[in-house]
């Protein structure tokens, strides 16, 4: 229970507590955007490293090599836990910003971090509005910024970690007009922390691990068609190996 409320109540005060330094980062913007997106992002990876550390959550981290330094990707992976997004922007190098759904644009505060931080609100149940969420998607990866999407399209409750939700095809859109290489990752773990045993928040160790670049005009036309279904398999084959690993 201490974790839980350690948790709670650090997120709750750096949201109220940072109302003067997102005024101040708006400000910044104004004059120096990219001064603006590199200190937000650096403070909320400072939060989210102090937040897994309160939960006792230790992180391994594997094939961060894979990832190219010198241009944006799109990171593609599965989704079982809140703590995904704590784990993933607290591993990867460079800006990058993900794709929740719309609904979290109503909380107060928070909406303003994750904007500031380069996320992206997808409206799953408008197609005009989620075709504008993709091109924005696009103009970021243009600009340098790296976008993370979960295809699944909702945190996966499956009992076997490689029983993914089928991919949205569309979610891949981004990489297919852009031409930035998808970085397939994985995780294991992180739904034990919290989900698996809710309302109470465990110490556990974890694993991320980013695969090769995929780059979707390398497939072959056929393959090409159903990219979404190709990257999940190639996740499957990333959690079977992790959990192969973990018992040796």
């Amino acid at each position: 229970m201490i974790r839980l409320i350690l948790v709670v109540l650090t997120l709750v005060l750096f949201l109220i507590f940072s109302i003067p330094l997102l005024l101040f980062e708006e400000a910044l913007g104004k004059r120096n955007p990219d001064a603006k997106n590199r200190q937000c992002l650096a403070v909320v990876q400072f939060m989210f490293r102090f937040i897994l550390k309160l939960a006792g959550t230790e992180v391994t981290v594997e094939g961060q090599e894979n990832i190219p330094t010198d241009r944006a990707v799109l990171y593609v992976g599965n989704h079982r836990s809140y703590f995904d997004i704590l784990v993933g922007y607290t591993t990867v190098p460079g800006l990058m910003g993900f794709v929740a759904k719309k609904e979290m644009e109503s909380i107060p505060l928070l909406k303003n971090w994750m904007e500031d931080v380069q996320c992206l609100f997808l409206d799953r149940k408008d197609i005009k509005e989620g075709l504008k969420t993709i091109l924005t998607g696009i103009e970021r990866v243009k600009a340098g910024i790296s976008v993370w999407i979960f295809p699944e399209g909702t945190r996966n409750t499956n009992e076997e970690l490689t029983d993914l939700l089928p991919f949205k095809e569309g979610s891949l859109k981004i990489a297919e007009k852009s031409g930035c290489p998808v970085i397939p990752v994985a995780m294991v773990g992180n739904a034990d922390i919290l989900e698996n045993h809710m309302p109470w928040i465990r110490a556990k160790k974890v694993m991320i691990r980013y695969g090769t670049p995929i780059y979707l005009k390398e497939l072959p036309p056929e393959v090409r068609k159903k990219s979404g279904a190709y990257v999940r398999d190639v996740i499957i084959g990333m959690l079977n190996d992790m959990q192969e690993n973990d018992k040796r």
